[in-house]
């Protein structure tokens, strides 16, 4: 497929993401533990119980990495700053870590990348997971002081703050399915940390706009609900995990109301008073991340608690995740913010990419099913443009095979291929295909 930056709008943002625990190696500088660590220590969490102690040591070879966003022609880089690192308590400052991100800042743009910066992107420290983390209300008012400190730093030099990466997994994925940390399995802990991170997304918000931060926003994560069948138990079954995964977040922040059909499973286990907190939560947004991956097939499944829904393979060609390919989601999503929630507000593909079982051959890595998979996603983001969404950029996921949370360092999701014993980077085909798209024409 033929598509280069010149398909898009001047100034349209191409980029990479990574998110700090998943590559900087959380042993170093003085960081903090957090529910991570203990999650990965516990046996039957996380492949061969694998944690991000060592990751991919971005703490020490962020330069390089940062020289391959900019060999690729890159504009921009979404980076997260680990709580667990600026502040190991949960409350006090390390200088240490604080220091790292200012350097990482300065190190982007000096290369001409602009920093696209998420506070959160899942390092609650260990202190504040001793008090219920997510569960326990204080902690959202402990993330905006997180959320001054390090914008008191690096806040004059990023280009876009956003305060929560993907809520569903912080909230439902690790509260209510146990499948990322804390990992329980509790429904009134999920009722309550779906609400709180949004009331911790509101009150960042309202702290940094009162230092007169500009450009902020919050990364949500997408799933298309499809249907097994067009069964009326089967379609409301698709609406309501539509309603868990996909319109809670933005509808809480958009409309300040959460779905009727999601309340009704989680309404009894909410917290007192929650619906006092929605002005703060439906502050106005600079601009919405969106990040998709894949769709799932969903069923009734009678006999069981709510929400009694059932997913079912599909029959679309699948990562190394088993996830589906299905470019079209994303247009869906891209065009579905833009009619029904926020008009034209910029909004940024924060996310899309693909696991791969990629081997390193002779010195190269061939992922063309990846270069596949990332032009159909790119065709998908033009056309949602075409159809009126004020889509502004584009970031892979992720740049570097990483630590891949509960799936320990087995999936990789990277455009450049980190062999993990000896930390050595390769840039496989998609890497250089996408580099080829981005190059400019400069006359030479």
């Amino acid at each position: 497929m033929s598509l280069s930056r010149y398909d898009f709008p001047e100034g349209f943002v191409f980029g990479a993401a990574t998110a700090a625990y998943q590559i900087e190696g959380s042993a170093f500088g003085n960081c903090g533990p957090c529910h991570w660590d203990t999650f990965a220590a516990t046996p039957g969490n996380v492949v061969r119980a694998e944690d991000g102690s060592k990751a991919c040591d971005h703490y020490h070879q962020w330069p390089a990495d940062l020289d391959l966003l900019q060999a690729a022609h890159m504009d921009g880089y979404r980076f997260s700053t680990s709580w667990a690192r600026v502040m190991p308590d949960g409350v006090n400052i390390n200088p240490e870590g604080i220091d790292f991100y200012d350097r990482l800042v300065d190190g982007m743009l000096a290369r001409g990348l602009q920093p696209f910066q998420t506070l959160y992107h899942w390092e609650m420290p260990s202190a504040l997971a001793d008090t219920g983390g997510w569960t326990n209300r204080d902690t959202c008012h402990r993330f905006a002081d997180f959320s001054e400190a390090i914008t008191r730093r690096l806040g004059d030099r990023v280009a876009a703050i956003a305060t929560i990466n993907e809520p569903w997994c912080v909230a439902w994925l690790s509260h209510f399915l146990g499948v990322h940390a804390p990992g329980l399995r509790d429904i009134r802990a999920a009722a309550r940390a779906m609400h709180h991170i949004l009331l911790a997304h509101g009150l960042s918000v309202e702290r940094l706009r009162g230092m007169g931060q500009q450009n902020l926003g919050i990364v949500l994560n997408f799933d298309y609900p499809a249907t097994v069948s067009a069964s009326p138990e089967d379609q409301t079954a698709a609406n309501l995990w539509d309603g868990i995964f996909n319109r809670w977040y933005i509808e809480g922040i958009t409309r300040q109301a959460y779905p009727s059909n999601v309340l009704e499973g989680l309404g009894p286990h909410m917290p007192a008073h929650w619906q006092d907190d929605m002005p703060l939560i439906g502050q106005k947004l600079d601009w919405l991340g969106v990040n998709y991956y894949t769709r799932n097939l969903h069923a009734h499944a009678p006999g069981t608690p709510w929400p009694s829904i059932r997913t079912v393979p599909g029959p679309l060609p699948k990562t190394q995740m088993g996830w589906e390919i299905y470019p079209e989601g994303l247009h869906h999503f891209l065009t579905r913010m833009a009619k029904d929630y926020v008009g034209d507000l910029p909004i940024y593909v924060t996310e899309n990419g693909m696991a791969n079982a990629d081997q390193l051959e002779d010195g190269v890595v061939n992922d063309r099913i990846r270069e596949d998979f990332l032009f159909a996603h790119l065709a998908a983001t033009k056309q949602a443009i075409a159809d009126g969404a004020n889509v502004k950029g584009f970031f892979y996921w992720s740049l570097l095979d990483n630590y891949e949370w509960a799936e320990g360092y087995e999936k990789r999701f990277g455009l450049v291929h980190v062999d993990f014993a000896t930390l050595a980077r390769t840039p496989k085909s998609s890497y250089h295909a996408l580099a080829r798209a981005l190059a400019r024409n400069t006359g030479a």
